[in-house]
């Protein structure tokens, strides 16, 4: 019964496909939204609101289905930590930087996460790191810090804690995506996606009490920033999240994450189009670097 609710319908090669690139292009409209949410909502406001509302789709939906499993007690530490590296430090690291730098930047950032993550795997699961890993990592490196040492129009440097911020949520996926592992071999998408953002959600709590309910009252609700919110939370963190955990679920981990190297390149295209984001030159050439540094690590011999 339990291998049936975790693997369900066999999707075709296709399928898996349609879904990841789907879930892409989600995460990199993501980008954008969170900047737009931000003319109305703060930070832990947007977070809760967003985790909240996904939580509450997610739940329905999985009951409606018959989707949702009951965790085991040995696995509950699991979720607590899946949800710990993501949402909580994820989104933490996420939203911030997104505040301090442009969408794009932070696209170009996490689409490194990829290249980290054999590291994560040889450490923990014992699996091999090859030259052509290490070489992607040294190419890219060398292209994120052509993006962080260019020098803005008003004189200033590319914003060093928002880079710091992004850091954080690369190390935080790589971490996740460890612990996804595990447990996606004992629950299906629903079941993972609904706890991680119900137990994210209590994390935020303290913190969001805290610091931002007492001015709720001083938010200017705007149509775009609450349609973008709602969308945040629909697609960004239900939907997308979703298709993402089928995806590594059916193809493997390597493999969907490589579809992150697509995350730097529609979210420019979106920034250019809707936000109207002009880049540096230097800025466009450590992007390039980047995706290259990407792409050499996926060379096998």
């Amino acid at each position: 019964m339990l291998n049936k609710a975790v693997h369900g319908k066999e999707w075709s090669t296709p399928a898996v496909y349609a879904a990841i690139i789907l879930a892409m292009i989600f995460w990199s409209f993501s980008y954008i939204w969170t900047n737009i949410a931000f003319r109305s909502f703060t930070v832990l406001t947007l977070l809760e609101s967003r985790l909240f509302i996904s939580s509450g789709l997610i739940f329905l939906s999985g009951s409606i289905f018959r989707q949702l499993q009951r965790p085991r007690r040995e696995d509950v530490k699991w979720f607590l930590l899946l949800a710990f590296f993501e949402p909580f430090l994820y989104f933490l690291g996420e939203t911030y930087g997104l505040t301090r730098i442009s969408p794009t930047i932070a696209a170009v950032m996490l689409a490194t996460i990829p290249l980290f993550a054999p590291f994560s795997a040889y450490f923990v699961l014992k699996e091999r790191v090859t030259w052509t890993n290490i070489a992607g990592i040294l190419l890219s490196l060398i292209g994120v810090l052509t993006i962080v040492t260019v020098t803005n129009g008003n004189g200033s440097k590319t914003d060093i804690i928002g880079i710091a911020l992004i850091c954080l949520a690369v190390f935080s996926a790589i971490c996740y995506a460890t612990v996804l592992k595990k447990l996606s071999a004992h629950y299906n998408s629903i079941t993972l996606i609904g706890y991680q953002n119900s137990i994210g959600f209590l994390f935020f709590l303290p913190l969001f009490l805290s610091i931002e309910a007492p001015h709720l009252s001083e938010i200017v609700w705007r149509t775009d920033a609450v349609t973008c919110m709602l969308l945040l939370a629909l697609l960004a963190s239900f939907i997308a999240f979703v298709l993402f955990a089928e995806a590594v679920r059916r193809i493997g981990v390597a493999r969907s994450n490589v579809f992150c190297n697509l995350l730097p390149a529609l979210t420019a295209i979106f920034s250019a189009w809707i936000l109207h984001e002009v880049l540096a030159p230097q800025q466009l050439i450590g992007i390039v670097v980047v995706i290259g540094g990407l792409f050499v690590s996926q060379i096998k011999r």
